[in-house]
């Protein structure tokens, strides 16, 4: 799938970052818990370099919780990374988050020595509501379409939270190539890639298929099939029938159809869904490796 996903001013924003990095101590990285892999922007270890992270599993609400917890494991292999799930159903959890920003750093957080915090994260994984719950009032502008944070915040203009701790906002940076193509097409079901840059019947299909193999039952009681489809086509079709996407002679629109899976997945209405596990990213990448090997002559 093709889409416009790394605009000219994210060079300027990754600068900025770069150079304000040399005045932070811990990174926290938020990602969306339903695509852990796909919305971890390969940038940031880059940046941080061997500063502690936090990387924050955020939306697990909306997760299937026995995947979140094979992902919080699995990222809790890297040295220097703690994971956490949050929700904003369970905003205690995020309030919990200084604490463990002082367990990292344990000889900072005193008057004398704050501990610098940068947040970072790709667009539309609910950053901006985090940074609201940790700060106790409305500081980032909270939106539903990616790139809704514009600018980048300096050094000089940190958000003090309880503990002295000096948090850094960041625009939700985006990296200039997904060499996963699955991950471009979770990535657009999830909501990270604006919609007027996907083409909906693509990315539904796509997410069909998966929710026939993942998810059957969830599908079968949502739409109330009476057995599950066989093909993603099939899913459309059946979902168009059942909420009246039919044109002239009976025909059903399957863009409306996609629309409303869509839709329904980002809110919720289809129950939790992960779209990718840790051994399912681990045999894509072999592939992927594979495919890239040159031909021996």
């Amino acid at each position: 799938m093709a889409v416009q996903w790394y605009p000219g001013h994210m060079n300027k924003a990754r600068r900025i970052i770069k150079d304000t990095m040399s005045e932070v101590d811990l990174v926290i990285e938020v990602m969306d818990a339903r695509i852990p892999f796909s919305s971890e922007n390969p940038m940031v270890a880059e940046l941080r370099q061997h500063r502690p992270c936090i990387k924050i599993l955020n939306k697990s609400d909306l997760a299937d919780p026995a995947t979140t917890k094979l992902w919080m494991a699995h990222l809790e292999k890297e040295q220097g990374v703690k994971a956490q799930a949050l929700s904003v159903l369970d905003k205690s959890r995020t309030k919990n988050l200084p604490d463990l920003c002082r367990k990292l750093l344990p000889d900072r957080g005193t008057a004398v020595k704050s501990i610098r915090v940068m947040i970072m994260g790709i667009p539309n994984v609910g950053k901006s509501t985090l940074i609201n719950t940790l700060a106790g009032k409305t500081l980032a502008k909270v939106g539903d379409e990616p790139a809704v944070t514009k600018v980048v915040s300096s050094a000089q203009h940190r958000i003090l939270l309880s503990g002295n701790i000096a948090l850094s906002d960041t625009p939700g940076i985006l990296w200039p190539k997904i060499e996963n193509e699955n991950s471009s097409y979770r990535l657009a079901v999830t909501g990270a890639i604006k919609n007027t840059a996907i083409d909906f019947e693509d990315i539904a299909l796509f997410a069909a298929d998966y929710l026939i193999d993942a998810y059957a039952e969830k599908i079968v009681e949502r739409y109330k099939l009476k057995q599950t489809p066989q093909t993603g086509t099939e899913l459309l079709e059946e979902i168009g029938r059942r909420r009246g996407c039919l044109r002239g002679g009976g025909i059903i629109d399957m863009n409306r159809a996609s629309e409303i899976l869509i839709h329904e997945i980002r809110s919720g209405a289809l129950g939790a869904l992960s779209f990718e596990t840790p051994a399912m990213i681990a045999e894509e990448t072999v592939v992927d490796e594979e495919e890239d090997e040159p031909e021996q002559g």
